[in-house]
């Protein structure tokens, strides 16, 4: 009788080991987007299954799950027009003031664009305000270093953000301008000027750069072109209000 009780717990610890490796083993194949057919080398390393998960996150390489899930999720942010017009004499820096999460808007009077503590910068952001507010203290160093040389600043960010394992992770796009150059800078490393002197990022983007370009080749200014841009932009994007915050800068 012992005997069997002892075979039947051994069976069932087999059994229950086997169902655990095998929910592990899909989870792993979760994360790193594996097909079925590709299998782990060494039988006994999927015993570390579950500690080899916690092991993927730690270094990232389950991140792609986390943001896919984050994305899609109920507490998703969405938000953000971003608008820079360079004409005649100025350069303008527009973005909304809305902030939503999911279906539901947060915040209404957010402020995205900013002028760097010298004066002679303007910035706007797209994406996770933490980011953001990183990637604008980053810059004011590279500033610093850089005194006067926009360009080369933000090339020397993109270059970090796209090699730094921190800042790499970090989720947000940026428009930054002086009277000399327009640029946007995106995580994947781009540094971008525009050929018509004007950038749109963020939800609204596309419709506030489109309704720009269209003003582009009237006698409005480049102030009242990108208010009204974002009006318009306001209008049609559900993630973008019309509390503009504005900033100029003299050419």
């Amino acid at each position: 009788t012992c005997g069997c009780l002892v075979g039947s717990a051994y069976c069932s610890f087999k059994r229950w080991r086997f169902l655990a490796v095998n929910r592990a083993r899909y989870q792993i194949i979760r994360v790193l987007d594996l097909t079925p057919c590709q299998k782990w080398p060494n039988r006994k390393l999927m015993r570390l299954a579950p500690f080899s998960i916690f092991i993927l996150f730690i270094t990232g390489k389950g991140q792609k799950i986390v943001s896919r899930t984050s994305s899609q999720g109920p507490t998703s942010w969405h938000g953000t027009t971003i608008l820079a017009v360079r004409k005649g004499d100025k350069v303008v820096v527009a973005g909304d003031g809305q902030v939503s999460i999911g279906d539901t808007v947060v915040k209404g009077k957010a402020t995205k664009v900013r002028r760097f503590p010298k004066g002679d910068v303007v910035a706007g952001f797209a994406g996770a305000t933490a980011d953001a507010l990183t990637l604008f203290e980053r810059l004011e160093a590279k500033l610093e270093q850089h005194p006067g040389q926009l360009t080369r600043a933000a090339v020397e960010l993109a270059k970090d953000w796209r090699t730094d394992r921190f800042l790499r992770r970090l989720e947000a796009m940026m428009i930054v301008a002086d009277a000399k150059v327009s640029l946007v800078l995106t995580g994947n490393g781009d540094v971008l000027e525009p050929d018509h002197g004007v950038i749109g990022i963020g939800s609204g983007g596309n419709y506030a750069l489109a309704a720009a370009r269209a003003l582009m080749d009237t006698d409005y200014d480049a102030l009242e072109i990108a208010t009204r841009a974002m009006a318009i932009a306001s209008e049609i994007c559900v993630y973008t209000n019309n509390n503009l915050t504005i900033e100029e800068i003299a050419i």
